[in-house]
């Protein structure tokens, strides 16, 4: 792929982001301004439940990531994954790379890979649902938090949440003139730039532009003459521009935001897992990948926004109005090696492990058209009074085509042999309130109600179908249903620092459609899912604010939940719903100020899931793998029946120890972090081959600030200890794994005004 001279980006996030637990010196605090007291933890405020609240306050199981601690988790270029885990049950995963991730909350998620895709646990990025995977993975820059709302989220936010949402917050036009520009420099010759300045343009008008730029060489290298010769580079640049204005009881924030990506799609590598273990192969070299297929990646995307707000006397009104577009496209060697029992010889071999590679799949997948537009209109209380409440209505209109192509690996050039396309229009309205009453200063309760209107038109052809034989389609459906959600929570202030809390809620997904017809005949339609959440918890403020904790114990019921099954010896998909699926466990977050220079933060979750339904089956792995489950009734079927869901570890546990002390006329500042995730399986059966170990991994920042923190020079490094294991895989019978990231590292500048 080119090679262009500046592409960084999150390094100057990892800068500031060395500090997660003193004040947001870095991205917002110009020189002058004094220091904050660090002796006490400051207070976090959320606004998950369209107010902003002390998260104390709040009945229901909430996480925050401040723009510090994402600088640091996003050091070396990293993307949205570099989150995962680094609070209580949440595992982020991509079989894509840099694009299309998947987020799973408390096991809940979706393991499908198709462009159309739902998931569980909704993203809403400055107010704005991202539903589109092509939509969800924009670059994490110059944020002001992060928010992880655990449990169903279906009376507040627009589609598809019954597992939580994640919430991204941009940082905003503030009154002053201040700005910042981080520079990193790494291995493989990554760079990466981001920077921000807001201007004051007048008394009512205020502007701020952000930007982001990540590059890095291609690290993985392909000998086989006639295909992509090197691989895993990518050029990532995002762009922010927010023009904030007020005056009088109106208020207005106008967002235009674009990411323009090009790269290489994950890497499969064929035969790269030991059978009968879930380790590497004996001679596995991560810098080698032979495959006799092409690999590429571009994403584009877009968004403009409003966001209005109109004050009156006890009641102000909010319009959000978003339209997003984007264009997508990835294409890749899928077998994940070279050959074909037909065209031999097949391979990578790798010593007393011959490679099956059952048949040639280098396909790719695109969307040449996405259009989301999202309307709400929400009216709400503002007066301090003991009965708060908000009633709102939401719109969802997207349009979306999704094609699929087929390549000849043996014909020179490898020309395209097959192509079915997807059309789809989703449209989804919703009528939502809320209520919150204090029943004394300490007693609060509130609660929500929604209904949902969801609708979706689909069709999907195969025009040319790979090696010949007859076409199919159109093949047309229209599902539609509706549902009413609610949630119901209290909080009771046991004195000042501690409060208990307790909330029931109920989530809801729309019909999921899986119309991947490059290889099969028949698409498949998924019923909505509906989920029940019980949980209560406690929050606390310990030791004179220098220490704080919150703990919460769950439990939940899908009924309806929708899997997606696939199969060893086709290249495709299918959507089913298994009848039920319930999962318990609990949560711990904690953060304490240890001693004058030192302060640490430590997460604990345990989940612990099961697929409840006697009468499900799956197609499993084939022929190298070792198979756990019960064999079902129908030859090469297994039961799933019991088996915990898929990519859903049992224990995520996270851990920070930050020292800071003066040295000098500056700031001598140590962080390092380290996130665990359990083992887990890829797909729904179990097989040993396809059953990722746990994985530990850390990070280590050693920065120095001067001048009230208006400079700072830092060395980094992430997965410190080169842990590498398979994270995921492509069931093909051939015993084809993705591996994580291996260990990066670099240096950075930070500069502020």
């Amino acid at each position: 792929m080119s090679k262009h001279s500046i592409t960084p980006t999150l390094l100057a996030l990892a800068l500031s982001a060395a500090f997660p637990m003193q004040a947001a010196l870095a991205q917002t605090a110009p020189a002058p301004e004094a220091k904050k007291d660090v002796s006490q933890l400051e207070a976090v405020i959320v606004t998950g439940s369209r107010r902003a609240e002390n998260l104390r306050e709040v009945p229901q199981s909430i996480s925050a990531i401040k723009s510090e601690e994402l600088d640091t988790y996003n050091a070396s270029g990293q993307d949205i994954r570099a989150l995962s885990g680094k609070v209580p049950s949440l595992n982020i995963e991509s079989d894509y790379g840099r694009t299309f991730p998947r987020f799973y909350v408390r096991g809940l998620g979706n393991t499908d890979f198709d462009m159309n895709a739902s998931q569980p646990v909704g993203l809403v990025y400055d107010d704005v649902v991202q539903e589109s995977i092509a939509l969800k993975g924009f670059p994490v820059f110059d944020m002001e938090q992060v928010e992880l709302l655990r449990g169903p989220q279906g009376t507040l936010f627009g589609r598809n949440s019954p597992a939580g949402v994640m919430k991204f917050d941009s940082a905003k036009p503030g009154k002053r003139f201040e700005g910042y520009a981080n520079l990193g420099i790494g291995r493989w010759n990554s760079v990466n730039v981001e920077a921000a300045v807001n201007v004051p343009l007048s008394e009512d008008w205020q502007m701020r532009v952000a930007g982001i730029a990540q590059r890095q060489d291609d690290r993985v290298h392909n000998p086989i003459a006639g295909a992509t010769a090197d691989l895993e580079g990518y050029n990532d640049k995002a762009l922010r521009v927010q023009a904030a204005y007020k005056n009088g009881g109106f208020s207005g924030l106008f967002k235009v935001q674009a990411r323009d990506f090009k790269g290489t799609a994950t890497t499969f590598r064929a035969n790269i897992i030991k059978k009968g273990t879930n380790d590497f192969v004996d001679g596995y070299d991560d810098s080698y990948y032979p495959t006799d297929g092409y690999n590429s990646q571009t994403l584009t995307s877009s968004e403009v926004s409003a966001r209005l707000r109109w004050d009156f006397d006890g009641v102000s009104l909010y319009s959000i109005t978003a339209h997003d577009r984007a264009k997508f496209y990835s294409r890749g060697d899928v077998d994940g090696g070279f050959g074909a029992p037909y065209a031999p010889p097949s391979g990578p071999n790798y010593g007393n492990q011959p490679a099956n590679i059952p048949f040639d799949a280098q396909t790719a997948d695109g969307i040449p058209m996405l259009r989301q537009t999202t309307q709400e209109f929400r009216l709400q209380s503002n007066t301090s009074a003991p009965l708060q409440w908000i009633a709102g209505l939401y719109y969802f209109n997207e349009k979306l085509q999704v094609d699929s192509f087929n390549f000849d690996s043996f014909a020179p050039g490898d020309p395209q042999n097959g192509y079915a396309v997807q059309h789809q229009e989703a449209k989804s309205w919703a009528a939502f309130g809320n209520l919150n009453y204090a029943v004394t200063p300490d007693f609060k309760v509130r609660g929500g109600l929604r209904y949902t209107d969801d609708k979706k038109d689909f069709t999907a052809s195969r025009t040319q179908t790979p090696f010949g034989g007859a076409n199919v389609g159109p093949l047309v459906t229209n599902p539609k249903s509706t549902n009413w959600s609610w949630d119901l929570g209290a909080s009771y202030n046991v004195d000042k620092a501690t409060t208990l809390f307790t909330r029931v809620a109920t989530g809801y997904r729309a019909p999921s459609i899986q119309g991947r017809v490059l290889f099969g005949d028949t698409i498949s339609v998924a019923n909505p899912e509906k989920v029940l959440s019980v949980e209560a918890g406690f929050k606390a403020d310990l030791l004179n604010n220098t220490a704080r904790i919150s703990g919460t114990v769950f439990k939940y019921r899908v009924k309806d939940m929708q899997l997606t099954a696939g199969s060893g010896s086709v290249n495709q998909n299918r959507l089913i719903n298994a009848a039920k699926a319930e999962g318990q466990g609990f949560e711990i977050d904690a953060q304490a100020i240890i001693a004058r220079d030192w302060r640490t933060t430590l997460g604990f979750s345990y989940n612990d899931t099961e697929i409840k339904d006697a009468n499900l089956f799956a197609s499993p792995c084939g022929a190298p793998c070792t198979v756990l489950d019960p064999a079902g009734p129908v030859t090469g079927s297994v039961s799933i029946n019991g088996n915990p869901l898929p990519r859903a570890p049992k224990v995520v546990w996270n851990w920070t120890l930050k020292y800071s002390t003066e040295i000098g006329n500056g700031e001598l500042t140590v962080l390092t972090d380290w996130a665990f995730k359990d083992k887990y399986n890829m797909f729904l059966y179990e097989a040993v081959e396809y059953r990722a170990k746990s994985a530990l991994e850390g990070g280590l920042r050693v920065g120095y600030g001067w001048a009230n923190g208006k400079y700072e020079v830092a060395a980094f490094s992430r997965n410190i200890t080169d842990h590498r294991q398979v994270v995921a895989a492509i069931d093909f019978n051939n015993l084809t794994g993705i591996v994580n990231e291996p260990r990066s590292y670099g240096v950075q500048f930070k500069a502020s005004f």
